[in-house]
């Protein structure tokens, strides 16, 4: 089957004139065109059977075997439509954070709450905020929605909360703050949380997006809920993809005031959250003993990671969550480093698109995928020859 793509000229403006074949043809909304896609971590590798992924983030363990039974038990029930309002689950996460249900709001991943806030918050002539180096979809989905992002210099690759707030003018109508930060595993205090809304006018929106808080153990860090629960322009973004390991399923939730929850309700879909996804949740929510597990495995084979790539002579920066950012010489010796790894089947992620191509991002796995990285790590180090694909 042939496939045909579409290129448009996106140096010219696009208006209703353009044709093909003589023939008008739907065009996107101004703007559009100059979205740049997310691209995924790779799953896969040609040529290789055995493949170690350490490209995504995804939970070292998996999931809770009572989110996996959870989900099979709704096979059964395919047909029906979900809870449109997640009931069980928002009274749940209530019940878990000390949280009024009806302050919650659930989505098909953080990723789509992201995408509401800013439609329903932010459109052209608006500015969006956020730290240099964080989350690529926080530029992406403010470009899409016709509003202008705006990156605020970082020092020592955290978050500044003096330039986020040199960088707010009259237009500046979001602000996105992922903490800990995707991909320089690096937080503010919840101090500095603080002061940064402080320094906010109260018709600019906080979005803190918490998606690694589960791993954090340090006692100056808060994800902020503390903080929405009295503030009217703070949302708090949480995600069932990382320490729960349901990616697959796509599930995410937000909490916010009573008036910025019925603006979401407003606007996302009415079944945005399967079935699946919420029973899922809710018996991963309910295994402590499995989160348990998973956040002390991926805070002692993060650690033992990082000394065995400091030992080797890599740039390792301190970090939280559940990877690893690795310095390297230069871009063409992260490049080198990603090719080789690649060869022995072991998955890592490139930065480029982040503004950080020198360096590469390590998600932290089992420990045979923890030692057969640092081994792998080691190989290209010492110049080994090239391996054979498996």
């Amino acid at each position: 089957m042939n496939v045909v793509v579409e290129v448009y000229d996106t140096e010219r403006p696009l208006t209703a004139d353009v044709k093909k074949d003589g023939i008008h043809i739907p065009i996107p909304r101004p703007g559009i065109l100059n979205v740049t896609p997310y691209v995924a971590g790779d799953s896969s590798i040609p040529g290789v059977r055995r493949i170690v992924k350490l490209a995504s983030n995804e939970g070292a363990l998996g999931p809770s075997p009572k989110a996996v039974a959870a989900s099979r038990g709704n096979a059964d029930s395919l047909c029906r439509y979900p809870d449109g309002g997640c009931s069980q689950l928002r009274a749940a996460l209530g019940m878990r954070y000390g949280l009024d249900p009806a302050r919650i709001v659930c989505g098909a991943g953080s990723d789509e709450l992201i995408g509401i806030l800013t439609r329903a918050y932010a459109g052209p002539g608006d500015e969006v905020l956020y730290s240099r180096y964080a989350f690529l979809m926080f530029p992406i989905i403010a470009t899409a929605n016709g509003a202008t992002p705006v990156p605020a210099a970082e020092r020592n690759l955290t978050a500044d909360v003096d330039a986020l707030l040199s960088k707010q003018t009259q237009k500046t109508r979001i602000v996105y703050l992922a903490n800990p930060n995707n991909p320089t595993g690096t937080y503010l205090p919840y101090s500095e949380i603080k002061r940064l809304h402080a320094g906010l006018p109260g018709n600019v929106l906080l979005v803190l997006d918490a998606a690694y808080a589960e791993y954090m153990v340090a006692a100056d860090y808060h994800d902020g809920l503390e903080l929405a629960r009295e503030a009217e322009n703070v949302v708090v973004l949480h995600t069932f993809s990382k320490i729960y390991a349901l990616a697959g399923l796509r599930l995410g939730w937000g909490f916010g005031s009573s008036r910025i929850i019925d603006v979401v309700n407003r606007v996302r879909g009415t079944f945005n959250v399967t079935a699946t996804a919420q029973l899922a949740g809710l018996a991963a929510l309910e295994d402590r003993a499995w989160t348990e597990k998973v956040r002390a495995h991926t805070i002692t084979w993060r650690r033992w990671t990082v000394d065995a790539l400091r030992r080797l002579g890599f740039d390792v920066p301190d970090g939280v969550g559940n990877f690893i950012l690795c310095h390297f010489a230069d871009v063409a010796d992260a490049d080198a480093a990603d090719a080789f790894l690649r060869r022995r089947g072991l998955i890592v992620r490139k930065l480029g698109p982040y503004s950080l191509a020198g360096s590469l991002r390590i998600t932290v796995g089992t420990e045979e995928e923890m030692r057969l990285l640092v081994d792998g790590l080691a190989a290209y180090r010492s110049g080994q020859p090239r391996p054979r694909a498996q």
